[in-house]
């Protein structure tokens, strides 16, 4: 990717708040490390970018386990078995207790020394944050299927249909409509998690960030284009979620005129 057809100004614009922020201080602000117009900050910049597509495939990977497992969670959480209950309840107490950097730290160092398993960076950066975030996906589900009106069972129930089979085809369909602004904010609360696998050395955008640091001794501005780097992939994902909750949202008038949804 080339950063020569990049308007000098349009960065400038982009970086003025933290410009304006470097006004009536004693720091000498040193911009030049990521300057777009010089080689050096291209090559800088170019390193610095590098880092999101680590930062989307360990966020995508660890998403799609974590709804797995927080589906398999919130299904014992609305039996009325007091012990399946008691499961969910239990499950989602003790790892919501956990923090994410606790868990990434003991998986990563901890695993090959009490069941002997060495796991790569990934791996454990992506089974550290499926874990954590399963909770939540788990209460997200329940949330969702219990919002599906009581009708939509006895209907199910009506047909001759099993517990699996109506959960499959009646009531997890709609309750998926439902639950997909909350299962975007996940996503992005996936994605800013993701940098705290930076301690172990997986290569991201904050690792990246810390490293050209490392050399460049220039901290405040490397961070602070780090920051621009989370906000610009936020704001991306924010609005692809948005059309997405939207299509849905015209399916569901089209299949279903009466619907509020």
């Amino acid at each position: 990717m080339s950063f020569n057809k990049i308007p000098s100004k349009s960065f400038l614009i982009l970086l003025l708040p933290f410009i304006l922020a470097s006004c009536g201080g004693d720091y000498t602000w040193g911009w030049h490390v990521i300057d777009p117009t010089k080689s050096s900050g291209q090559s800088n910049i170019e390193f610095l970018i590098g880092g999101f597509q680590n930062t989307l495939s360990i966020s995508l990977v660890a998403l799609s386990i974590s709804v797995s497992i927080g589906l398999l969670v919130s299904i014992p959480g609305i039996s009325n078995n007091k012990y399946l209950k008691a499961f969910n309840v239990t499950y989602v107490t003790i790892i919501r207790s956990i923090p994410v950097l606790v868990m990434i730290l003991w998986i990563y160092y901890g695993l090959p020394i009490v069941l002997d398993l060495n796991l790569s960076i990934f791996a454990s950066g992506v089974l550290a944050l499926a874990i954590c975030d399963s909770p939540f996906q788990a209460e997200i589900f329940r949330a969702g299927i219990q919002s599906i009106e009581k009708g939509q069972h006895e209907a199910a129930e009506s047909m001759g249909l099993k517990y699996f089979q109506k959960m499959r085809f009646i009531i997890l369909p709609q309750a998926i409509r439902r639950i997909i602004p909350p299962l975007g904010n996940q996503f992005v609360y996936m994605l800013k998690m993701s940098s705290l696998i930076s301690v172990v050395g997986y290569s991201d955008l904050t690792r990246r960030a810390s490293e050209l640091v490392v050399t460049e001794y220039r901290p405040l501005e490397i961070y602070s284009f780090l920051i621009l780097e989370y906000l610009a992939l936020i704001l991306v994902v924010t609005y692809l979620i948005q059309k997405i909750e939207n299509r849905l949202k015209a399916n569901e008038k089209i299949q279903n005129p009466s619907s509020k949804l």
